[in-house]
């Protein structure tokens, strides 16, 4: 009698727990929680590649500049020769005299077509 009641108290623990297993797995594979999953797993790779596309694009960034020292010393580039003087252009046309611009080596002229009139 004693082993009949170990046997069937040992099943009915089996069943409630394999019962339990497959509830679990069965809303795991619910519609909702497949797409959250899935969208979890896509935002999770997003991150990586994103993580090494910018890590690729600072190694770029890095070795193009140390490039163009290494082309600026061949190539005598990097001394610097005394450049000319920037040209100065008007920004905004002087409400005085719009033909020319003060302190400026070069004439400016007014788009005013009613100014020849």
């Amino acid at each position: 009698m004693f082993r009949r009641t170990f046997w069937f108290t040992t099943g009915v623990a089996a069943g409630v727990w394999a019962t339990t297993k497959v509830n679990r797995k069965l809303k795991q594979l619910t519609p909702e929680n497949l797409a959250a999953s899935a969208a979890n797993k896509a935002i999770e790779a997003g991150h990586r590649i994103k993580d090494r596309a910018v890590g690729f694009a600072l190694d770029v960034r890095d070795n193009m500049a140390q490039r163009e020292e290494e082309l600026g010393e061949a190539l005598g580039i990097n001394a610097n020769p005394e450049l000319p003087a920037p040209r100065q252009y008007a920004a905004i046309e002087n409400r005085n005299n719009p033909k020319y611009v003060e302190g400026s080596t070069y004439q400016t002229y007014s788009y005013n077509r009613n100014e020849d009139h």
